[in-house]
């Protein structure tokens, strides 16, 4: 029994991306590891060593040895497995488009595979590589947009207020990293170029729902592993600033909610009670390692006694307050003597201080007035 769609080839990438219309990606495995789309599941035509092969067949001997090289390659019971597969994704994502590198070779191949199976399905023309340079355009034209930064010491919740804002982009967020040393989260890190796609896909989302200025986090250039976009970044140096000054004692609360009692909620959530307790002893101390140097070594040592005995009577007691002796002392002495200094070569962009509740106010207000 057919089950053709007959629906042409697309492309119509903003459409692809602002629905997140599903993707079959049919790269070898190391090519989708280097970078590919949320969207997209990796359903390959030739696997990594298959592909080196008529790689290398195409450099020695040109086009149409390669291409009869992978037909002897991917033929017989390989063939009927990948198309199987192919056909039974098709079928949960009738809505979908397959693509490979350029949108050539192997993507018509595998369409021809498919309608000879009684399944006609569509390709995105021009393939990864179009929907990449697609994205990496939007990347560019967004940096152009006007912008406004949040400033303010670590725990002051610069992301919390970002994400309240509509025109607020969370770039921890996409990164998947809080920015410091203790800023991995579960999910973990991707490559610079799915960060770069995800990043993309977010604002051309933002835009689409009427976004005419971003606010973001007032960031270095280097979110854990990620590099923010050269274009995005250079805006940002240029963005007025708005700071929040909230209590010492208020900051200290959102960290300890956030980096104590929430981090170990989400890793015993994640591994169970006894490993999740492992990891998220050892996600702290990985934490505070990662800056030894900077603190020195007479101080690292010190912070490091406080976190044990913080760990010990948590570990007993279930209550975390302990550890707001450390923290309190790697913000007087590390964190807000940096953040002093880096905000201090900006100081000429500040365009307004206050709490967290007046500078969400401000940054509202000034959304609308300069959004124009």
């Amino acid at each position: 029994m057919s089950i053709a769609q007959g629906r042409p080839d697309t492309d119509d990438y903003r459409g692809i991306f602002l629905q997140d219309l599903p993707l079959i990606d049919l790269r070898a495995p190391v090519e989708f590891q280097q970078g590919a789309f949320a969207q997209a599941v990796n359903l390959p035509l030739m696997n990594d060593s298959e592909r080196q092969a008529v790689g290398t067949c195409y450099k020695q001997q040109g086009q149409q040895a390669a291409i009869a090289l992978g037909h002897r390659l991917v033929n017989g019971r390989l063939r009927e497995q990948r198309t199987r597969a192919w056909l039974a994704q098709c079928a949960r994502q009738p809505e979908g488009y397959l693509y490979c590198f350029r949108g050539g070779l192997r993507s018509q191949l595998v369409q021809q595979w498919l309608r000879e199976a009684g399944l006609e399905y569509p390709r995105v023309i021009g393939g990864y590589k179009a929907l990449r340079h697609f994205l990496l355009d939007t990347l560019a034209q967004c940096a152009e947009m006007p912008m406004a930064l949040v400033g303010g010491n670590t725990g002051s919740g610069k992301t919390l207020l970002v994400n309240q804002l509509a025109d607020g982009v969370d770039l921890e967020g996409a990164a998947r990293h809080r920015g410091s040393s203790f800023g991995r989260t579960l999910a973990g890190q991707s490559s610079q170029i799915d960060f770069e796609n995800r990043l993309a896909v977010l604002l051309l989302k933002k835009q689409h729902g009427g976004s005419r200025r971003w606010v973001l986090e007032d960031e270095g250039r280097i979110i854990g592993s990620n590099n923010l976009p050269l274009p995005l970044f250079n805006g940002m140096q240029q963005a007025p600033v708005a700071v929040i000054d909230d209590p010492f004692e208020t900051r200290l609360a959102r960290l300890q909610a956030e980096y104590i009692d929430g981090m170990r909620a989400q890793f015993e959530r994640a591994y169970g009670a006894d490993e999740g307790w492992r990891q998220y002893d050892e996600y702290l101390h990985q934490g505070l390692f990662a800056i030894r140097r900077r603190l020195g070594l007479e101080r690292f040592q010190q912070l490091t006694l406080r976190l044990e005995a913080a760990l010990k009577q948590q570990r007993l007691s279930g209550n975390g307050e302990a550890h707001r002796q450390w923290l309190a002392a790697l913000l007087q002495h590390y964190y807000d003597p940096m953040y002093h200094f880096q905000l201090e070569k900006k100081s000429r962009r500040i365009v307004f201080r206050g709490n967290y509740a007046e500078v969400r106010e401000f940054l509202m207000t000034y959304s609308q007035k300069n959004g124009e």
